[in-house]
């Protein structure tokens, strides 16, 4: 049976764009027979918000969705992603990093920079022998300037065994040069060079940690997720997953539909520059759930602002009804929330 996940990360609480996306992917899933898996994706440790994560599930639940396994969380157990970590470096696809975020900035002044989240990294610590592109295939049998010889990965290892190098080890990716294309069922054929974006992106960090990238992909393999929808500003991460899935030898990756974001008048996704969008905030004032489903129905195609539940929205639902374009929150949908 098809299997999909609801991830929310407790970074941040829980706003009206992701409300969409949460209850379409749940729509999606309930007409089309899909299991769901509900994920808290709690490895960005100094971000992460305190009860975040429970209010998350929480409000989900007072929405009307709900999930036929979890909530898992990822903090509960490391080791899947230790193994893939010690696969790669096994198999000479990432090597250990001791840049600062300082020394890639200043790199960047030769160096196109990345996507919104992550500079390009220049490649200061690539093993010499793979050269400045490709994908690599064997353990370079020298370390680079920069990084001392380090026994396994630094999930397992304390700062202490990475001497004579006093700084902890992140590791990286190694990237083919080259555009990739990846179908998406919602946006179509999404085309992005990952090394001119990113270069060698970062699959565990320095403090110990699997990166987002390489989480996500250990987590959807192991949890047979096969069907993943969310917002377009992952898009460009679907391409370094599906790099992720071809070295692991995990199989494809799973189908997708990346959706429009929900962007304030500005034109930027929603944040607290664009006020309080908190799903929270609207039902502590009193807001039923039923009238913010109603909006995200208006936000979907499916006619004026009407209120409903979350099953009524999932027996109306069509995806070739979704714009194709950001969804502008205004002033107008806010009004519409509280006059309720």
């Amino acid at each position: 049976m098809p299997r999909t996940r609801l991830a929310p990360s407790p970074t941040g609480a829980l706003h009206l764009g992701n409300v969409r996306t949460f209850l379409v992917n749940w729509a999606v899933a309930r007409q089309q027979g899909w299991q769901i898996v509900l994920r808290v994706e709690d490895l960005d440790g100094p971000r992460v918000k305190a009860d975040a994560a429970s209010e998350a599930i929480e409000l989900l639940a007072w929405l009307g969705l709900d999930w036929d396994e979890g909530p898992y969380t990822q903090l509960a157990d490391l080791a899947p992603y230790h193994a893939a970590l010690d696969r790669l470096i096994a198999a000479g696809q990432a090597y250990p990093c001791r840049c600062t975020r300082r020394e890639i900035e200043a790199a960047q002044l030769s160096a196109p920079h990345g996507d919104d989240h992550e500079l390009r990294y220049p490649g200061t610590c690539r093993p010499p022998s793979v050269g400045p592109e490709g994908g690599g295939s064997g353990r370079s049998a020298a370390e680079p300037p920069g990084c001392a010889a380090v026994t396994g990965s630094s999930l397992h290892s304390s700062p202490a065994t990475q001497q004579p190098d006093d700084r902890a080890a992140a590791y990286r990716l190694l990237v083919p040069a080259g555009e990739t294309t990846i179908e998406d069922n919602f946006a179509g054929a999404h085309c992005y060079d990952v090394s001119a974006a990113t270069g060698d992106f970062l699959i565990a960090t320095k403090e110990g940690l699997p990166s987002y990238q390489l989480a996500v992909v250990v987590d959807d393999a192991r949890q047979g997720i096969d069907r993943v929808v969310r917002g377009d500003d992952l898009l460009s991460s679907a391409h370094r997953q599906r790099l992720l899935y071809d070295r692991l030898e995990l199989g494809p990756p799973p189908h997708s539909w990346h959706l429009p974001l929900v962007v304030g008048p500005d034109g930027r996704r929603l944040a607290k520059r664009h006020g309080d969008t908190r799903a929270s905030y609207y039902r502590e004032r009193g807001v039923r759930p039923e009238r913010i489903i109603g909006l995200m129905a208006a936000w979907c195609g499916l006619g004026a602002h009407e209120e409903m539940t979350a099953a009524a929205f999932a027996n109306r639902l069509a995806l070739e009804c979704l714009p194709r374009k950001p969804i502008v929150f205004t002033a107008a949908d806010d009004a519409w929330l509280l006059n309720s």
